[in-house]
């Protein structure tokens, strides 16, 4: 989504053009450092990811919010551990970040829908420039507080069995969280404009950053105390590096389409002519389509946390939940990840449809006088690009199931409880953030020796 995540021709978090890299790492981290400017940016994001880490670790002051035995019922929940994940184990401290910027998230993925099907939103945003684009962020941002709201309200009720609280009490957890939320989000937009790269993204990017950590300690203590031989950490570190590769590969991947563009006379000059291209990467979706997947299926999970134990229906949405939820579990977890793909696959092409109009790309490269070789502008180059992107989309949603479903196997083939956060959507957000946080910072670097 471009509101949070990048977006635009080239899919996910970048932007359309090319997707490697120019200059190699360290070469730009040593230019970059020496440019006054890119310096002062990079400092101001260690700045906000220092202020974020200092208030992952201020819980909320409510006796009882941080007892083993309710960090023991949520944790066991897949979503809340995700949800811990993305926001570094501020749920697990019950942090007045604990809701992170997961409602914005949501909230961006809903109004960039809405806008999408509503034909008076989607012109307002095609003609209205700066203004519309305001009015588009104040929307999304009204349509976070209530999310706030609501997501807040379903963790507090979760809680329910595990500790009691009164409703003076809820309602500070609700307000502290609220608050915690969107001074997250205005953390995110100094960041985009002081700082480098997307400022939503790079505090989505600092939150899985933080909880690593923990997370290889946990490892570590496995290790120590015998549960884990060495064998298996092989085994993880393979695996690790191998999603890694695959994740770069098709973030850089595209598909170049060549754009031919008429000559055109203007006065005793002649214009145009030149070929260039329309670059479409391999995963146009991103990361959408697995935020929304798992959404789906642990929505069953969310609502059954809120109901009381031995319910009849509770116990029936989990069961249902199994069935739908990608696990090691037979034949339950096998259905699930068949039902996961399935997801995946309509969310890639619901997104791309929506993002990508092929009428639009059609009429656009024809009103330019620009065509592709050996295609008829109109309904042969609206065919042409249909036909593209849908095979392009399939490979892409092939791409990300498997590296979903990794985050739900990984312990299985590791036998190492608590790896999945290390692949999956974290390692894909964390990949893609750094990739396209350095390519900004390369075109900021060449911008300047072109221009002296």
């Amino acid at each position: 989504m471009s509101s949070v995540f990048g977006g635009g021709g080239g899919g996910g978090f970048g932007g359309p053009g090319d997707k490697g890299l120019k200059l190699p790492l360290m070469e730009t981290m040593r230019q970059a450092w020496a440019d006054p400017d890119l310096r002062q940016r990079i400092l101001f994001v260690m700045f906000i990811f220092a202020v974020f880490a200092l208030g992952v670790n201020i819980s909320i002051p409510v006796e009882g919010l941080t007892s083993s035995e309710l960090m023991d019922k949520l944790m066991k929940l897949d979503m809340f551990r995700m949800l811990d994940a993305f926001g570094g184990g501020a749920l697990k401290k019950m942090s007045i970040f604990a809701l992170g910027l997961n409602p914005y998230i949501t909230a961006s993925i809903v109004m960039q829908i809405v806008t999408t099907a509503i034909p008076s939103l989607k012109k307002e945003m095609q003609e209205g420039g700066q203004y519309a684009r305001q009015q588009q962020n104040k929307r999304t941002k009204i349509l976070t507080l209530v999310l706030c709201f609501f997501q807040g309200g379903g963790l507090i009720q979760a809680m329910g069995s595990a500790v009691t609280l009164s409703l003076f009490e809820r309602s500070s957890i609700l307000l502290f969280w609220t608050a915690g939320s969107m001074f997250l989000l205005w953390l995110g937009e100094q960041l985009t404009e002081k700082g480098i790269g997307n400022g939503v993204s790079m505090m989505i990017f600092a939150g899985i950053v933080i909880s690593l950590p923990g997370q290889l300690g946990t490892i570590y203590d496995s290790y120590t105390a015998g549960f884990t031989s060495v064998w298996q950490l092989i085994v993880l570190a393979v695996i690790f590096l191998a999603i890694t590769w695959l994740i770069v590969h098709f973030t850089t991947a595209q598909r170049r389409i060549p754009i031919q563009h008429m000559r055109r006379q203007i006065g005793t000059r002649q214009v145009g002519g030149q070929t260039n291209y329309l670059p479409l990467s391999l995963n146009l979706a991103g990361v959408i389509p697995i935020i929304f997947a798992f959404s789906l299926v642990y929505m069953p999970q969310q609502f059954a946390s809120m109901m009381p134990l031995n319910s009849p229906l509770r116990d029936g949405l989990i069961r249902f939940n199994d069935f739908i939820a990608p696990s090691d579990m037979i034949p339950e977890g096998i259905i699930g990840c068949f039902a996961f793909t399935a997801l995946i696959l309509f969310f890639t092409y619901f997104y791309t449809a929506i993002q990508y109009n092929v009428d639009d790309l059609a009429d656009n490269l024809k009103r330019s006088g620009s065509f592709i070789p050996g295609i008829r502008p109109g309904k042969q180059t609206r065919d042409f690009l249909d036909g593209v992107i849908s095979r392009i989309t399939i490979v892409g949603a092939g791409f990300l199931a498997v590296v979903a479903l990794m985050q739900a196997m990984a312990p299985t083939f590791t036998g190492i409880q608590g790896t999945g956060a290390f692949f999956g959507t974290s390692l894909l957000i964390l990949v893609s953030v750094a990739l396209e946080t350095m390519r900004q910072i390369e075109a900021n670097i060449l911008m300047k020796q072109y221009g002296q």
